[in-house]
């Protein structure tokens, strides 16, 4: 499940990391709407779906990484159920001293690795634990680099490109996905295409329950190169290369945690507050404006909203902001908001 897991820890296990998204706009939701109340995103539904479908037949176990109250439900509903042959709930931090958060964080980890060891009988050694980081810390460096080629040259490959190449990474070994984000971005170094009079902008809100690909085509459509989002954000969350030369490889994934996490509404980092690290970010991908894009009812992004929407009306940033779900078909309504605040940047700004 999304947001970020540390899918190191199962590679080095001799295990692939499946990442779980929701079932998209591609799935009908019947039995799972009966599960669950009206006023809750849309996500758990369809996972819910999923699982009654038999879709998750082939999966040992499951893993809850905490974002809110709907997914640590949902967390319970799959032991209740008994999917799976284990079902883990992972807590992570929201205190970032060592002692507290990185002593607790290691233990839940553990948990985990004691888990599949359980299942599989791999010991997980240094060794192979400073093998798995390396490779995850090369695919964190190709999708930065894949960004920050698109920041320059967003007409080579559209933001609905980007979003299926990072996707890929969440269904296929580590060592393949790195293959092709390394072909994908000799293929984007070239020079082809023609820029467009599109608008520059951040998508934020996005980092659980995942837009449809129609939405994302639609905002660029509207007149928007999406040079920076937060979709999938787990596949970049660790802001940087775990170290790969110590004899603790457990202790440098947890430090890494604490250290070098991105910012996100299920993270509670009132030491280094997110609308500082949102004008950051704003800077450095040189944005024109901010689109906040959140699913409906989630309350980690909706609390955040305000908040980042005032510090962009400080800060002179232009906005608009929309909801969505997985499953949204229409997007005519969007595509007239998303391309008359274009058009106002273009024309006033």
């Amino acid at each position: 499940m999304p947001v970020y897991f540390p899918r190191e820890i199962i590679h080095a296990a001799n295990g692939l990391a499946i990442g779980i998204l929701g079932g998209g706009d591609k799935k009908l939701i019947i039995k799972g709407d009966a599960y669950y109340q009206s006023y809750i995103c849309h996500m758990p539904r369809s996972i819910i779906e999923l699982a009654l479908d038999k879709h998750f037949e082939g999966f040992d176990g499951f893993i809850f990484p905490s974002i809110c109250d709907v997914i640590r439900n949902l967390s319970g509903m799959f032991q209740l159920m008994e999917i799976g042959k284990f079902v883990k709930y992972l807590d992570f931090p929201q205190n970032f001293l060592p002692h507290i958060g990185g002593t607790f964080y290691r233990h839940e980890l553990q948990t985990v690795l004691d888990q599949v060891y359980k299942l599989n009988g791999v010991e997980v050694t240094a060794q192979k634990l400073n093998h798995s980081i390396g490779l995850f810390n090369l695919n964190r460096q190709l999708i930065c680099k894949l960004y920050d080629i698109r920041q320059e040259f967003p007409w080579r490959l559209t933001a609905a490109d980007v979003y299926h190449i990072v996707r890929a990474g969440y269904v296929i070994p580590v060592e393949e996905h790195n293959e092709i984000l390394e072909e994908v971005i000799r293929h984007m170094q070239k020079e082809f295409g023609d820029p467009l009079d599109k608008i520059r902008v951040l998508v934020i809100g996005a980092f659980c329950e995942q837009p449809p690909a129609g939405l994302i085509k639609t905002i660029e459509l509207a007149g928007c190169y999406i040079v920076e989002d937060d979709f999938l954000l787990g596949a970049r969350w660790i802001q940087g290369d775990i170290d790969t030369a110590g004899s603790d490889p457990l202790g440098a994934i947890t430090q890494a945690y604490l250290d070098m996490s991105t910012f996100s509404s299920s993270v509670y980092d009132v030491g280094n507050p997110k609308e500082a690290r949102l004008l950051q970010l704003i800077r450095q991908r040189k944005i024109d404006g901010v689109i906040f894009a959140a699913p409906s009812f989630c309350d980690p992004a909706l609390l955040d909203h305000p908040i980042l929407q005032k510090e962009c009306n400080d800060k002179g940033i232009r906005f608009v902001s929309f909801l969505y779900s997985e499953n949204t078909g229409q997007f005519k309504v969007i595509k007239e908001q998303v391309g008359t605040f274009s058009d106002s940047i273009k024309l006033w700004d």
